[in-house]
């Protein structure tokens, strides 16, 4: 499976903070907001990986992504010269999807709790229509809503309803088997000029092919595209991460827990950047690695989850 991050848009909701640069390269905490969508990406187990933005950002993404080595994983770029919304980055990355299943994931969305690997793991296995997140909101009307039968089968899908049949916003985060790129050329603009991203899932719906999944108790969705969602972003992240005393959302430990990249990989990329208290956490929690004997990893959750305090005697 191929992963697309939509890191477009004008930015309008975050102006003038992104005047001088994407709001998918503002800080969310202590690190740029383009790293949560792709760790969501990373925690699904996709290696292959388009970065689509605008012409003017390009080279910052560059700068701050590079080619994804460092994660162990393989990062292309390309442009969305006009805004014409979010289906439109299936058509951009035809080439790069070539065919293949595809996750695309907003750069202003990010996806955090228990249970979550699990969960992205087994729908980037999936290939057989598209598939959608449902997302609990007290005010649906706000968002795309899906509405689904006992069984989870879509019956309906509508973009901010007057009067919503469920209270399950769909968020940011969609995969696709083979024909996205193909049904995405067959959409029409909007009234807004775009090609719509609900457009699209109701074309699969109209082929009895669009699934839905609900997030677990427990899992956090932000949308960072505001200014309150932004700081509640960073305040989330910092106050997590003091919670559990360790990182979350953090590709460089993502990619040392799926075997992306080796210890002397990832001692590599550290040494290469000046020690800071990112870098020394990720320093921390490689160290914990080599104490402590780990019963389960939970990368997307916790940094390490279920370990024991080896005894005297296994030292």
């Amino acid at each position: 499976m191929k992963g697309i991050i939509l890191a477009a848009g004008a930015g309008t909701r975050l102006s003038p903070a992104t005047l001088p640069i994407s709001k998918i390269l503002l800080p969310v905490y202590d690190r740029p907001m383009i790293y949560y969508p792709l760790c969501t990406l990373m925690t699904a187990g996709i290696r292959d990986i388009l970065v689509i933005t605008n012409e003017s950002d390009l080279e910052n993404f560059r700068r701050t992504l590079g080619d994804g080595s460092q994660f162990g994983i393989h990062i292309e770029y390309d442009v969305q010269h006009v805004q014409r919304g979010i289906a439109d980055a299936l058509i951009i990355g035809e080439r790069f999807i070539g065919g293949d299943s595809v996750c695309l994931v907003l750069g202003d969305n990010i996806f955090y709790g228990p249970g979550l690997e699990q969960l992205l793991r087994k729908a980037a296995s999936f290939d057989g229509g598209a598939l959608v997140f449902g997302y609990r909101v007290p005010d649906p009307e706000r968002f795309g809503v899906v509405a689904f039968d006992g069984d989870m089968n879509v019956t309906s899908l509508e973009e901010k309803p007057e009067e919503p049949e469920s209270d399950y916003a769909v968020v940011g985060l969609y995969f696709y088997d083979g024909r996205a790129s193909e049904m995405a050329e067959r959409l029409t603009p909007s009234a807004r000029g775009e090609l719509e991203i609900t457009d699209l899932n109701r074309l699969y719906l109209q082929e009895g092919d669009l699934h839905v999944e609900i997030f677990p108790e427990g899992t956090k969705w932000i949308d960072a595209g505001t200014f309150d969602s932004l700081l509640m972003s960073s305040t989330f992240v910092c106050e997590e991460e003091r919670r559990i005393g360790g990182k979350i959302l953090c590709p460089e430990i993502i990619a040392y827990m799926s075997d992306f990249i080796s210890r002397e990989e990832l001692e590599a990329w550290l040494g290469r950047n000046k020690v800071n208290d990112y870098f020394r956490a990720i320093r921390d929690v490689i160290r914990l690695f080599l104490v402590f004997p780990l019963v389960g990893l939970d990368s997307s959750y916790l940094t390490i989850v279920n370990f024991e305090v080896p005894s005297a005697a296994s030292r």
